[in-house]
């Protein structure tokens, strides 16, 4: 087994993403577009905003004060055909301006007066000098974006904001790369899946976390199945065998394990790939934690991800090959790595490459947040991840404190 350096791996698994990726679009209803990439630009139909709409709750005003406040059918009236010169009516805030209304005066800078049943609007003692100036408080329509204009760039992961933004523009759905299918086979005889486990057993911690980081970058979870050491239920999870032919198969799947991916006695994902015929794009990692990660390819064009047994291998695994092939997949960039000052300095390790979460800590000498290295670093260990800012991806050979290392930001 040849290892593959860590940025070779990250790149090679981008790769093998974006070979997977087709012309195929969902459309979804914007309920549904959260965590999905816009397959293509929108393009909004209307101005935003799409008419003159007043900042402020007051009155839009026409001419120079005192102003004849009209109220009840008056104002509707008005508010229809337009305001006359010297007239006002009440809006609110995000209300519609009246065509001839040439600003909007807040309501803490007038007073209403009442003298035989007619109203008239005054600036109070307190208002400005030069209130309302024209335009004062009014939000003209195009403001924000004019109508044809791109609001939002295809390529884009859609959060909370850009789903507003869409909605805005008048979008009820929005076309979406498809989210790639990812089956889950979770290995070991050990594992328990609730309560606490006995001496010589470990609880599951990766049935109620992988299906949310998948989804976190992207991938929805189809199914997931737990199996035993055994190398003929394990070939028949994967779908590697005739038996396995009621599974649902898509040259657009992706397969992710945890476990079995080392050379002991218990693990056979290796030997099942490779009497498969698999093309192993990946087999193994020069990092730590997380060497025995793998890609491969499977004969019927599945992509296969093997991911470690321990918690924070597989983990940090995923960062390395599993959010690679997923941004490939939905046309993203490969995630970019950026500069972190060390807080503390990084052993050096028998690998090309270690990768450490770390805690942003605020330096009294420095501007810059410095990245303290976690103390909880065993590739069992997930307590420094689950406290973590990002993860620093340091040489082999160690690091200094005060030096620069590059770093990732946690996708979840």
């Amino acid at each position: 087994m040849t290892r593959s350096s860590w940025s070779d791996a990250r790149s090679i698994a981008h790769a093998a993403g974006a070979a997977q990726r087709s012309d195929v679009v969902d459309t979804l209803a914007l309920t549904e577009a959260l965590g999905h990439v816009l397959a293509a630009s929108l393009v909004s139909p209307i101005a935003i905003p799409h008419y003159a709409s007043s900042a402020m709750d007051g009155w839009a005003v026409a001419g120079s004060g005192p102003w004849t406040l009209l109220i009840g059918g008056d104002a509707e009236r008005a508010r229809s055909v337009g305001l006359g010169d010297g007239v006002a009516v009440d809006v609110l805030t995000g209300g519609l301006i009246p065509t001839g209304a040439e600003a909007v005066l807040p309501l803490e800078h007038g007073v209403v007066e009442q003298v035989s049943g007619a109203a008239s609007l005054h600036l109070a003692p307190s208002a400005p000098s030069g209130e309302p100036r024209p335009g004062r408080h009014i939000r003209p329509a195009g403001t924000e974006s004019p109508a044809g204009s791109t609001v939002l760039d295809a390529g884009t992961r859609l959060g909370p904001v850009h789903l507003a933004l869409a909605a805005g523009a008048g979008f009820d759905r929005v076309p979406v790369v498809p989210a790639m299918r990812v089956r889950l086979v979770l290995t070991g005889d050990e594992v328990v899946t609730s309560g606490v486990p006995a001496p010589g057993f470990v609880r599951d911690s990766f049935g109620p976390s992988l299906p949310g980081v998948i989804a976190s970058l992207g991938g929805v979870v189809t199914s997931s199945v737990r199996v035993g050491d055994d190398a003929s239920t394990t070939a028949e999870a994967l779908g590697l065998t005739s038996a396995a032919g009621v599974h649902a198969r898509h040259q657009r799947d992706l397969v992710v394990t945890t476990g079995g991916t080392g050379d002991s006695r218990a693990d056979h994902v290796r030997a099942l790939l490779r009497d498969a015929g698999a093309d192993f794009l990946v087999d193994g990692v020069d990092v730590r934690p997380g060497g025995p990660a793998l890609l491969a390819r499977l004969p019927d064009g599945r992509l296969f991800v093997g991911l470690p047994g321990n918690p924070l291998a597989a983990l940090l695994s995923v960062l390395t090959l599993v959010h690679p092939v997923l941004a490939g997949l939905q046309g993203l960039e490969l995630p970019a790595l950026r500069p972190a000052v060390l807080a503390s300095p990084i052993d050096g390790v028998r690998s090309g490459t270690v990768l450490r979460p770390y805690r942003s800590v605020h330096d009294p000498d420095s501007a810059t947040p410095h990245a303290e290295p976690t103390p909880w670093h065993g590739a069992a260990m997930l307590r420094g991840l689950a406290d973590a800012d990002g993860v620093l991806v340091c040489p082999g050979s160690g690091a200094a404190a005060g030096g620069l290392v590059p770093s990732l930001d946690l996708p979840w």
